[in-house]
């Protein structure tokens, strides 16, 4: 199982995810160190634990109001040991090259494509194997073109299961949708995302066939600890 913990960018600073309302989201508030600053952040996280991959939401960019380049850049520089999966609000080619020098792998979320043949145009130029794809589901349902969800022979080797609604609720994981794809798509690496709040929940992740899960909340309120993580 790979615990990836999760960086939401916006307006320069790291903000608390909840229910992917994101007009009200606030500047984060850790147990693990002061302020918000994302490298101070980033140094933090890994102070907890030598995580070996980084997720990064670049709120600006996914709603089109600007983006953190600069920031980024520095994150990478700052931790070259460190796999930055990176969702930028993708929506076409020539987006996906503007990011090609910088070292990391791209996420495409499903939210910010317009057609089945957006998405395949994306996949032709970056190569599948370097491409993630992100499952965006929404309160009312999946977010993208419709058959995206079905055309499993599509998909990139690694795919998120973004439950929106689930981020930062503390309510637990979407278990019912995250097990349908892992039986939908046997052979791809499932990643959950939203929800988690403690190690029991990681573990029930696991057994139901998920490869990995995003994780920040229960980083930043210690609810899972530097032993939990070891263990």
């Amino acid at each position: 199982m790979d615990i990836i913990p999760v960086i939401d960018l916006l307006q320069g600073q790291v903000v608390h995810a909840k229910r992917g309302e994101r007009h009200a989201y606030r500047p984060i508030q850790s147990s693990l160190c002061a302020g918000s600053e994302p490298l101070s952040i980033i140094a933090a996280i890994l102070r907890l634990y030598p995580f070996k991959r980084l997720y990064i939401a670049d709120l600006d960019a996914i709603q089109q109001r600007g983006q953190h380049r600069d920031i980024i850049a520095r994150i990478r520089h700052a931790h070259p040991e460190v796999e930055i999966w990176l969702d930028a609000g993708i929506s076409a080619a020539v987006q996906y090259h503007n990011w090609s020098g910088y070292g990391l792998r791209v996420v495409v979320g499903s939210e910010n494509l317009c057609s089945m043949d957006a998405y395949c145009h994306l996949a032709a130029a970056s190569g599948r194997e370097e491409l993630i794809l992100s499952l965006d589901e929404g309160p009312n349902g999946f977010i993208g073109p419709a058959l995206l969800q079905s055309q499993t022979e599509k998909w990139p080797d690694t795919v998120i299961a973004m439950s929106l609604p689930f981020v930062g609720s503390m309510q637990g994981p979407d278990f019912d949708r995250i097990r349908k794809l892992c039986l939908q798509a046997p052979t791809h690496n499932v990643i959950a995302a939203g929800g988690v709040r403690h190690m029991d929940d990681i573990e029930q992740l696991e057994s139901i066939g998920a490869k990995g899960v995003l994780i920040a909340s229960a980083l930043h309120d210690g609810r899972i600890k530097p032993q939990d993580l070891r263990r």
